[in-house]
């Protein structure tokens, strides 16, 4: 029976064979190797995976990317601090600044205020001589050209001492001021109000905003 069977098995096969090469074909390798078929599977399980890396690849980029603007944020964040704190140091020094050289410039104009007031008043009794001088001249003594000329370097003198802030007060007819004047005689007259300077004997000046010479004044009731 077995015989039988091969036999049948056999002839099968070379008609299948007549077959194949009438249509010029050849009979496919059934008896693939084992490793074949393994490596067959691995290709395909590779390639299955390859979209999930590529889908991977963007994903971390984009993970990449929005760290790296976090840290843009953050160092822009702190650069921000640092040039307000600079800032405000460099604000804060430049009001001690301003404020050092006002307070130096004031020093420096109230010393040099001193020193031109202690000179300019000891110009003052030169002043009060030429005044004295021209009060004791007659009118014919006022008309030589050596009294005219004298009187010129008065007039001259005085016009310096107006260049150099110096003012007299022209304190007759004024309301009595301690700060001002200087009473050295009381008088009753009354055509003059009360506390009012009647009659200034010695002229007082003021340099700038300061006393350089207090009046001497006879004040009124």
């Amino acid at each position: 029976m077995e015989d039988k069977n091969q036999k049948v098995d056999e002839t099968m096969k070379e008609m299948e064979q007549d077959v194949l090469d009438s249509e010029g074909l050849e009979k496919p390798d059934m008896d693939l190797e084992e490793s074949d078929i393994l490596e067959a599977a691995q290709e395909t399980s590779e390639e299955e995976k390859m979209p999930e890396e590529e889908t991977e690849e963007p994903q971390q980029k984009k993970r990449n990317k929005k760290r790296s603007l976090r840290e843009l944020e953050i160092a822009l964040k702190k650069s921000e601090e640092q040039a307000a704190e600079m800032t405000d140091k460099y604000q804060r020094l430049m009001a001690e600044f301003e404020n050092a050289r006002k307070r130096t410039a004031k020093e420096t104009s109230r010393m040099y205020d001193v020193g031109a007031k202690e000179i300019l008043e000891k110009l003052l009794p030169v002043v009060d001589n030429f005044e004295r001088g021209l009060m004791t001249l007659s009118d014919e003594e006022k008309e030589l050209p050596f009294v005219q000329g004298i009187d010129k370097i008065y007039k001259q003198f005085l016009t310096v001492l107006s260049d150099c802030h110096v003012e007299a007060m022209n304190a007759e007819g004024k309301e009595f001021n301690p700060e001002f004047h200087n009473a050295v005689m009381h008088v009753e007259d009354e055509e003059l109000g009360e506390n009012v300077v009647a009659e200034e004997l010695q002229k007082g000046y003021m340099y700038k905003e300061m006393v350089l010479r207090h009046s001497m004044v006879k004040v009124a009731n």
